[in-house]
């Protein structure tokens, strides 16, 4: 009987794992589809399939659902059923909707604003990044801003242009130390459009190390620290290298030396060494190493407890760009270590944190999809991220749908969603999107005209030193839209835009001799009420073709000043 019931289970355990890995397949195949990933993008075959799979509790299907009726996009736009979809997937513990909930309840997104709320969905998400993080999984994050990248440009910060990584590996096989180096960190990583490649990282890193590069043998320590596919893990190896970096002044090898000493490998261990070269080498600028003393003092190992140096250190740490120390601020925050609680700083930090997070590899896929013309996947990939809270998504969704070549929205979805999309990017601190929603309000797109709202949109973004948003109120209180006439505060900001930004000084110049041509008919205007001047006609043929009398005065002024330089 008992080996009975033992067969049966596990023949329900095979039954189980089969059924398990039927849904994870359909999974892939409905996102491929929705996506456009390795085959052709289908939505509609992608929502069906879904639909079958969230009614067997699949958090990813749910968390797919919410997203395509959050816009529309081949279902229903229903806001409810996407926190719907959301709530059952976040309570199930998916990832990707605890961040989209977090985001919603951070900025009150269809649901009431509730800080508690989005630092709880929030800190899952960091937990499970910062545990990555500690494993030194480090997860890429490229992000493009395709408003300021046109098409015709190629990648030259965000990505290496082909051309640009054959010029690199040519100076790197003539010997430029440097250019060896920066290669090995790309490949270390998987920077820039390069893969992640340890063997061809090994070899520019030894190159650079032999021809007496510090960096480049620190780099060699962490990589036999750690050990991969293409080096074998050596303490004694690691040791080596990071002594010989240490001993020319590298911050890195003063950390690694600090860690053997740490955690007693390849050397007896030894707190006080360990810190003495954490120290060097946070003085150094090291965030590697600023983190570790933050540990060490928040943990007391090795050191006196003492939370507010912790804090300093994380501090610096984080200011250096290190994540890990990021998401311990955020900790401190949220509980009130060492520093008062502030519930907003720890969702702002565990956010920033969750955005490190394997899915922003979108942004590369994203923006690759644009590259190549396929505008709707690139413009779903944007906007499941721009869900998720990332604002650079937020921007490009919003830019994509205006372009006029998306298919899988109608043409009364573009402009609502489009301005929902610049909002919030506005809300984190965009002044351009900030332009946007002002020149949307002004305009009419997706929106009732409404110049009181624009005039308050570009209050704002000329708050954040944008000249274009100078430019626009100056034109505002030229000819009173939403605010009164001022011709002087139309000078103003006038004369702002252009000491603002260089760009805006032909611009400004044009405006400004129409303003002052306008000026000057007002006046002519007065004196004629006043029975001085009789220039009704000549002042209604002015104010009517302004635009042209400007342009003929211009071309006037410009044949003077060639015929004056010939003679």
């Amino acid at each position: 009987m008992l080996e009975y019931t033992k067969i049966k289970k596990e023949k329900l355990a095979k039954i189980h794992q089969v059924i398990v890995e039927a849904v994870k397949a359909m999974e892939k195949v409905a996102s491929e589809m929705l996506f456009g990933y390795k085959r052709p993008q289908n939505v509609k075959a992608a929502v069906s399939l879904y639909k079958i799979l969230a009614e067997e509790g699949s958090h990813k299907a749910q968390t797919a659902l919410g997203f395509l009726s959050s816009y529309g996009i081949g279902v229903e736009y229903n806001q409810a059923k996407a926190i719907l979809y959301y709530t059952f997937a976040s309570t199930g513990g998916n990832l990707i909707s605890q961040m989209i909930m977090g985001n919603r309840y951070w900025l009150g997104i269809n649901v009431p604003r509730n800080c508690e709320a989005a630092l709880i969905n929030y800190r899952k998400v960091a937990d499970f990044i910062a545990n990555k993080l500690e494993k030194e999984e480090e997860m890429p994050v490229e992000k493009v801003r395709l408003i300021e990248r046109p098409e015709n440009l190629s990648f030259n910060t965000a990505f290496l242009d082909w051309d640009i990584h054959q010029y690199f590996k040519f100076l790197a096989e003539r010997g430029d130390t440097q250019i060896q180096l920066y290669l090995g960190q790309l490949h270390l990583m998987g920077r820039k459009g390069l893969e992640k490649d340890h063997t061809r990282a090994f070899y520019y890193f030894l190159k650079a190390a032999n021809a007496g590069n510090a960096n480049a043998m620190a780099f060699l320590g962490k990589m036999y620290l750690e050990g991969s596919a293409a080096v074998t893990q050596s303490d004694v190896t690691a040791l080596k290298y990071f002594r010989m970096a240490a001993d020319k002044g590298d911050s890195m090898g003063l950390w690694g030396l600090g860690i053997l000493h740490f955690h007693g490998r390849g050397v007896p261990l030894n707190y006080t060494e360990a810190l003495k070269y954490l120290q060097e080498a946070a003085k150094k600028g090291s965030a590697n190493g600023q983190l570790q003393l933050g540990v060490m003092y928040h943990t007391g190992l090795g050191v006196r407890r003492n939370f507010k140096l912790a804090f300093q250190y994380f501090y610096l740490a984080s200011q250096n760009g290190q994540s890990l120390a990021v998401y311990y601020l955020a900790q401190m925050y949220a509980t009130g270590t060492g520093v008062h609680r502030s519930c907003q700083n720890a969702v702002e930090l565990y956010k920033t944190v969750g955005e490190r997070g394997r899915w922003s590899e979108k942004f590369l896929t994203a923006y690759l999809a644009y590259q190549v013309g396929n505008i709707d996947s690139s413009l779903v990939q944007y906007a499941f991220l721009a869900e998720m809270g990332y604002e650079v998504a937020q921007s490009n969704s919003a830019y994509i749908m205006e372009s006029g070549k998306v298919k899988l929205l109608e043409k009364d979805q573009i402009y609502p969603l489009a301005l929902l999309l610049w909002n919030r990017a506005a809300s984190q601190g965009n002044a351009f999107a900030r332009i946007k929603i002002g020149d949307y309000h002004f305009y009419g797109f997706g929106t009732k005209i409404d110049y009181v709202t624009a005039a308050v949109h570009y209050n704002l973004a000329a708050d954040q030193q944008s000249a274009q948003a100078m430019f626009n109120l100056a034109y505002m209180y030229e000819h009173g839209l939403g605010i009164p006439k001022d011709i002087y505060l139309a000078r103003r900001w006038y004369d702002l835009a252009a000491e603002t930004s260089q760009d805006a000084f032909i611009p400004v110049f044009l405006a400004s001799i129409r303003l002052e041509a306008m000026h000057m008919l007002t006046d002519l205007q007065l004196l004629n009420l006043t029975g001085n001047w009789k220039l009704p006609a000549l002042n209604s043929m002015l104010r009517q073709h302004w635009d042209l009398f400007l342009m003929i005065l211009i071309v006037v002024l410009l044949t003077l000043l060639i015929n004056n330089r010939q003679n």
